[in-house]
């Protein structure tokens, strides 16, 4: 049976959600002539390779060429991954195989990647690949800007390698088992998108480094049940109050010498963003621990002293945002900043943008002009739900630069730029480069076309005018019957799911299809919208849930065929916190919920994120109280107001332990409520497994339709 006429559950699980075969981590050469990217052969191969698209060769137009076959690399033997690389993946919720990343020289004439622990160069101009033989297992191998070498992380150590195999070194290696160099701490990498820990001078001459030591942090301990042959493997976990590794940066030279960066690491313990180019000076973003102030450092590249630029401060929390801080040609500052209400791009002391957007990240810093993502803000002419669109901002205005209604994302590079876009109405991501905002070519898009199509009302709902996206059964009729409801939200910070592109909501009109009316809704807390919408929910996560009520009432006074008597939840993570938190504290509304990987005893996750939103956990334990579901009020309710409850978790979740789901069960039993637990044995924060997602897909509807009276 081919992938096209499997039953969605099972094709969603076997193209990891249709991700497979899609082209992605695209790099722009500087003179327009290539593009690299990554991309798998078909909708089912896990395995990417690295292309190169080569712009005008010989006047043929575009031409794509292979640059790099991971299994001709490997000689047909399976890749095996390190115990570093694994929880690398983790943290960047990487689920395919192959080249999953690559790095560029300044012209995109060499690319570096590792695989299988080994290292390996690709002249992308000749699409001709080698092996640098180094120590390993290698991970985030980087090329120096000028291609004369690669600097890579080994064990601990920081290490460089000429381009052409010669002359390998460290620069620096780890005292012991708690330090390491050139790699990002958990909590950078999970937290703070800060996924690398090293970075080259524009001159390819020195780098800076970061040396991490987390013998301060709790030591946790993630078992295999299931295999109890198996020793468990030791976590250092930065729970929230607790200690956090301690980061330091130097300047390393390739001639062997150090220089420590000195800043009040006392005060601002977290780097958050390190920047360096032609620009100007190292450029550094860091962090208070109560993250309501941060400096933005230039560093002496000779005596490593810091002088601050900009200092940022917020009565609730500062957000980190991709591309920031910068330098502008003319040695100007680009940071995005909240002011007046709005989300602004800051190019020096000036605004740039004003409240009609709602700016999310700076994708390209040209000679006269930025490149930004932004959605629609509170001061928009008209409500764009779900869309996101890339902007050309200069001194004189704003230029929109994505057409249509969808989800776009941009890469530029000189004239040329990538615009990968989506779309409410087709499936998949289309790309096409442009050179001068005139499309020359497209690069071809390898994923399966879903055997069901979504069809989504987008629409706004409630007082708050919350964005929802709705999802009736295929067919059904304006004058049918009231559908029981499911809501299927994330519903939290930094999780938007209302977003205005067809295959974000496959899921959903699957989960449809099964009889349901299900809604999307994203009320406070999640992003998009403006400063004052995600931060309402300082200390009080519990307003997230009074916001999917209201969308879910006011989508029914809208008059959508919505059956107020019945009524579940589901959601993973934040979602799965919501779920629980949904039949616990207002069963009036609730009826059944599936809660995965659910965070339930806010002490429990790590610091960068609940101190963020709650503060330290010493300084106001009634918060953590009062947002955990372990001491929820809602496990006193009288027994007749008890609903059904699923609970699912992966046992080698690092992220969201599985002590979230013990606890939350031992409390549930404890107040005699009754429940089920779905133990996933191997399974981390992310479902990768193909027979373990496809069936926790059936196993929820069937618990949904059990606990909703829908069977027969």
């Amino acid at each position: 049976m081919t992938s096209e006429h499997l039953p969605f559950p099972r094709q969603s699980a076997r193209t990891q959600r249709f991700t497979l075969g899609a082209p992605r981590s695209f790099a722009v050469s500087p003179d327009g002539a290539r593009v690299a990217f990554l991309r798998s052969s078909s909708g089912t191969d896990r395995a990417n390779r690295l292309w190169v698209l080569h712009l005008d060769e010989g006047g043929q137009g575009a031409v794509e060429r292979m640059a790099a076959d991971p299994a001709a690399l490997l000689g047909g033997r399976e890749e095996k991954l390190s115990a570093e690389e694994r929880a690398r993946r983790e943290r960047s919720r990487e689920g395919s195989a192959g080249i999953v990343s690559y790095a560029v020289d300044r012209a995109v004439e060499l690319a570096a990647f590792s695989l299988s622990g080994r290292l390996f160069a690709v002249e992308l101009r000749a699409g001709t690949t080698r092996e640098l033989n180094v120590p390993g297992p290698v991970l985030d191998p980087r090329p120096s800007p000028d291609g004369r070498h690669v600097a890579y992380v080994t064990r601990g150590a920081l290490r460089v390698v000429g381009s052409e195999g010669a002359d390998d070194r460290a620069l620096a290696e780890p005292e012991d088992e708690h330090t390491a160099y050139g790699v990002a701490e958990f909590i950078a990498a999970e937290e703070m998108s800060r996924s690398r820990g090293y970075w080259w001078s524009p001159d390819s001459d020195r780098l800076l480094v970061a040396r991490t030591d987390d013998r301060e942090i709790g030591q946790w301990w993630i078992a295999d049940p299931a295999n109890p042959e198996n020793e468990p493997q030791r976590q250092a976990y930065p729970a929230a109050g607790g200690a956090n590794a301690d980061v330091r940066l130097y300047f390393m030279g390739l001639d062997g010498e150090h220089t420590e960066v000195v800043w009040d690491r006392e005060r601002y313990p977290y780097l958050a963003r390190v920047h360096w180019s032609q620009g100007g000076a190292p450029l550094l973003l860091v962090q208070a621990r109560d993250q309501r102030t941060q400096l933005h450092l230039a560093v002496d590249t000779v005596t490593g002293t810091t002088r601050m630029v900009h200092v940022d401060e917020d009565p609730a929390w500062l957000e980190l945002f991709a591309g920031v801080p910068a330098w502008a040609p003319h040695g100007r500052l680009v940071r995005i900043a909240d002011e007046g209400g709005a989300r602004v791009l800051t190019v020096g002391d000036r605004a740039l943008t004003g409240p009609q957007l709602h700016v999310r990240a700076v994708l390209d810093i040209g000679d006269d002009d930025v490149l930004i993502s932004a959605s629609a803000g509170d001061g928009a002419e008209a409500p764009e739900v779900g869309e996101i669109h890339v902007y050309r901002v200069d001194e004189l205005g704003v230029e929109r630069i994505s057409d249509g209604v969808g989800v776009h994302s941009a890469v530029r590079g000189g004239a040329l730029t990538v615009l990968a876009s989506t779309s409410p109405e087709r499936s998949g991501t289309a790309v096409r480069v442009l050179r001068d905002g005139k499309a020359v070519a497209a690069i071809a898009n390898h994923a399966e076309t879903p055997v069901l199509t979504a069809r989504v009302r987008f629409t706004e709902a409630g007082a708050r005018r919350i964005p929802c996206a709705v999802l009736l059964p295929t067919g059904h009729r304006e004058e049918d019957a009231l559908l029981p409801v499911l809501l299927d939200p994330y519903g939290g910070p930094h999780g938007q799911r209302v977003l205005a592109s067809q295959n974000a909501h496959l899921t959903s009109q699957w989960f449809a299809d099964q009889g349901f009316a299900v809604v999307v809704a994203d009320g406070r807390g999640t992003p998009g919208r403006s400063p004052a919408w995600e931060k309402a929910i300082r200390d009080d996560f519990p307003l997230t849930l009074d916001d999917q009520i209201e969308a879910l009432h006011g989508l029914a006074e809208q008059g959508l065929p919505l059956d107020l008597g019945r009524v579940a939840i589901r959601g993973w993570s934040y979602g799965g916190y919501l779920s629980a938190l949904a039949v616990l504290r207002r069963p009036d509304v609730f009826h059944a919920a599936v809660a995965g990987a659910p965070v339930t005893d806010m002490r429990l996750y790590d610091t960068h994120y609940t101190e963020r939103y709650l503060g330290d956990p010493h300084e106001a334990p009634e918060v953590y109280a009062a947002n955990s579901l372990v001491t929820d009020e809602g496990l006193s309710r009288p027994a007749e107001q008890t609903r059904p409850l699923m609970i699912i978790h992966g046992l080698a979740d690092d992220n969201v332990v599985m002590a979230h789901t013990l606890r939350l069960s031992s409390a549930l039993l404890a107040a005699g409520r009754p429940h089920e637990v779905l133990p996933l044995s191997g399974v981390t924060h992310m479902t990768p497994q193909e027979q373990v997602a496809e069936n926790l897909l059936l196993l929820q509807v069937d618990f949904l339709k059990r606990s909703l009276g829908m069977e027969g």
